[in-house]
């Protein structure tokens, strides 16, 4: 049997965020290893690696450690190796990720998390930001809290990948298909983490679109206050990138922020993001609420 393994970590604020040292992601990770990063994970919600020398094959390989891996419908990938896509963004090629969002909640199971490394950065600005969603839900009161326990939202690739920015210069096809396999989904609006059981807002401005339950103006006016509530800076971490850095993200019950403060200069990261189970809600009158794709 492993020995447990002790990380040498440094947390980072009290919502979330965690230095972790010591550990080189190129080289093969233990066993032992990777379920202490795990449980830092859990803990923390977002680790930072420093100094790290991966290439998109070891990244690929740590984070296929995790879980499976997701391979993105509409973002370029590397070449020969689609499980790391790439976001590069410049005055040419503008930033769609500069809003507060939870990876690929398009699906029914969205990812568990991802690591992305930095390769190459503008000389100054492209911060990434994270946000606790389970302080933010903590934080609000307990009859808002009871309301929101019930409730489920619809989650749509559309609302990030519009057709008029991701069908044009011949890649109508490709969108259409990526449309096509990826149908609006329920997710429960509050998420109990699968692992620690505690509760945290899973609703997001990337891919959100209506709460099922309210009519448009009440299902607006919430979405509204619930996406200004998750960008508190108390609950949030924010990460000024160098070259070589990694961050390894909750995507369970955080979202995150790319600041898109830096252009006509050039920025480019890779992502690998590593599927996760499928949401579930708080019980409620003996129902708990799971994620569907819409009727």
């Amino acid at each position: 049997m492993n020995a447990p393994v002790s990380l040498a970590i440094r947390p980072l604020a009290p919502a979330l965020g965690a230095i972790v040292d010591g550990v080189d992601l190129a080289r093969p990770l233990t066993p032992a290893l990777v379920e202490a990063l795990k449980a830092a994970l859990v803990t923390h919600h977002v680790l930072f690696f420093e100094q790290q020398s991966v290439t998109p094959a070891t990244q690929r390989a740590a984070a296929a450690l995790f879980g499976d891996l997701h391979i993105h419908p509409i973002y370029p990938h590397v070449e020969d190796v689609p499980e790391i896509i790439v976001l590069d963004t410049s005055a040419d090629n503008l930033p769609d990720n500069d809003n507060w969002h939870t990876d690929v909640t398009f699906i029914q199971n969205p990812p568990l998390g991802a690591l992305l490394a930095a390769k190459q950065l503008p000389p100054s600005g492209g911060d990434t930001s994270w946000s606790s969603t389970i302080a933010a839900y903590e934080a609000l009161s307990l009859p808002l809290r009871t309301l929101l326990d019930g409730l489920t939202a619809v989650h749509d690739i559309q609302k990030s990948f519009p057709f008029e920015r991701w069908a044009a210069g011949g890649n109508e096809d490709r969108w259409q298909e990526a449309r096509r396999k990826n149908p609006p989904v329920i997710h429960p609006v509050v998420r109990v983490h699968p692992v620690t059981g505690r509760k945290g807002l899973f609703v997001n401005e990337g891919f959100t679109t209506r709460i099922v339950e309210l009519s448009a103006t009440e299902s607006d006016a919430l979405l509204r206050l619930l996406f200004a509530h998750v960008a508190k800076p108390e609950f949030t971490i924010r990460w000024r990138w160098k070259e070589g850095d990694v961050a390894f993200w909750d995507n369970r019950l955080t979202q995150h922020y790319a600041l898109a403060d830096y252009l006509p200069h050039r920025r480019i990261m890779h992502r690998a993001t590593i599927l996760g189970d499928r949401p579930v809600g708080p019980e409620v009158d003996g129902i708990s609420r799971s994620s569907r794709t819409v009727a």
